[in-house]
């Protein structure tokens, strides 16, 4: 056994701990982070990353198909094989010398091995061999392990061996058939990839596709999904599961029903990876979120911190990555004794994380939001808003990028401010429009500001001048 010191231990390799010790590092303090898989974490190797590969290459060829001219040149279906290999080189073969080089580059140390909390400050790793290493941490522990696939208690679901989404963006080989259990981010990606490279899809939730978003997006996104093929149940739960004869995985459903596929995706929500973290050794319940305030302090200690999924503000890589940047300099700036700025949208907290969080789903069409809903910004915020829809179809610039353009705005405006506070855009590649909505949102852009920010003609961003022209300048 060896004891090492540092002035911060990272508990978690993916890009949320990365961030945080080399925040850390960069101001000056030394860093260790313990990890038990790989180095880069599950939005390298099983999320982010191996999913929007997967989604690409259909995404691409759909494009093609809807603009005519291209349409002629297109003779053939994907090549899932090709498709494959595209996802493995994006996840480097599940082979993270690459991040190890950066860490090494960082000045940032590396223990493998399982991390367990000890004590104040101290953290047990194990390795595969049974090796033991004490960490002891000057300052501070950060807890960035993040989130989990849940499975939920259904009689006889974890006797059929389902897939998280692990499993998914993984495969090695397509199944004819998939039903996917729930309708979130990962099953409405899962099912348009996997829909592109030829399973038979179905999908299985008791409420409507892509829940807390605007009620339009989710209707988009299956009409879209139907069109391609897959089967949408809605409105049921999954009673039971078991497998038939032939090996198949078989949900049982509250309509009476039954679906039967060659495999199971599960998509019904994440969980908090804190359980055998050796959090009861510091008075906190293990398998729980951890509470933080805005500058990522465990509420009830002055030297632990959770960042990431595992604070369950917002499980997003990209949040999760802002959440670090402040995180790794705050615990600078506390270590060195030097001022904290954690007003709102200071520099050492994640005030973002509250009403102005940028999502992009990859469906078909793609689905970008950022802010408050509709519903959220009147019944939850009690806002004086005002709607604002707007049919991208409409836009000079869509017609120039497709045939067959399927798409929808809508901004919120808090009327009382002046300011946007929600967007959301359905359509095809419409991701990169989302940026320009967000600095508005978190920079409180005055409405009457934005007639000023003219749109090149003929983009898809021309939608924002509609937008405001359904306002109305009076109103702005």
């Amino acid at each position: 056994m060896s004891e090492r010191e540092f002035d911060l231990i990272v508990i978690g390799a993916g890009p949320v701990g990365e961030n945080v010790a080399d925040r850390a590092v960069q101001a000056g303090l030394t860093a260790v982070i313990v990890e038990s898989e790989l180095v880069g974490g599950e939005c390298s190797y099983w999320a982010c990353m191996p999913s929007k590969a997967l989604l690409r290459s259909g995404a691409a060829l759909r494009a093609a198909r809807d603009v005519d001219g291209a349409k002629q040149a297109v003779t053939g279906d994907l090549d899932v094989a090709a498709v494959l290999r595209r996802r493995d080189s994006m996840t480097s073969n599940w082979n993270d010398a690459g991040q190890v080089s950066w860490l090494e580059g960082a000045g940032i140390e590396l223990v493998r091995g399982h991390g367990r909390l000890t004590g104040e400050k101290t953290v047990r790793v194990t390795a595969d061999d049974g090796t033991v290493t004490d960490l002891v941490a000057r300052h501070a522990v950060a807890v960035c392990t993040g989130s989990a696939a849940l499975l939920p208690g259904i009689p006889g679901l974890a006797d059929i061996e389902p897939w998280t989404s692990r499993e998914a963006t993984a495969v090695q080989s397509i199944p004819g058939s998939l039903a996917i259990l729930g309708v979130g981010v990962v099953g409405a990606e899962m099912a348009t990839a996997f829909a592109s490279l030829g399973a038979e899809v179905t999908i299985i939730a008791r409420s409507g596709l892509l829940g807390g978003t605007e009620p339009f997006v989710g209707e988009l996104v299956a009409d879209s999904l139907r069109a391609r093929g897959v089967t949408v149940k809605t409105g049921v739960d999954a009673m039971a599961a078991r497998r038939d004869d032939a090996g198949r995985r078989v949900l049982e459903l509250s309509d009476g029903t039954t679906v039967t596929a060659d495999e199971l995706l599960v998509a019904t929500g994440r969980v908090p990876r804190t359980t055998d973290l050796g959090l009861e050794t510091i008075g906190v319940e293990e398998g729980s979120w951890l509470d933080v305030d805005d500058t990522l302090l465990v509420r009830g200690f002055d030297w632990l911190y959770a960042v990431g999924d595992v604070n369950h503000r917002a499980l997003l890589t990209h949040q999760g990555k802002y959440q670090a940047r402040a995180a790794g300099d705050v615990i600078a700036a506390r270590a060195r004794g030097g001022e904290v700025d954690d007003r709102p949208w200071g520099a050492h907290v994640a005030t973002a994380d509250h009403d102005a969080v940028p999502q992009v789903t990859f469906t078909d069409p793609e689905v970008a939001s950022v802010g408050l809903t509709a519903a959220a910004a009147a019944e939850k915020r009690g806002l004086n808003v005002k709607v604002l829809d707007y049919d991208l179809a409409h836009v000079a610039g869509s017609s120039e990028q497709s045939d067959a353009y399927v798409g929808k705005a809508r901004a919120i405006v808090d009327l009382d401010r002046g300011v946007l506070v929600g967007a959301t855009f359905v359509g095809p590649d419409i991701a990169e429009l989302l940026h320009s909505a967000t600095i508005a949102i978190v920079g409180e852009v005055p409405v009457k500001r934005l007639w000023h920010a003219v749109p090149s003609y003929p983009t898809v961003s021309e939608v924002w001048l509609r937008l405001l022209e359904t306002l109305g300048r009076d109103s702005a």
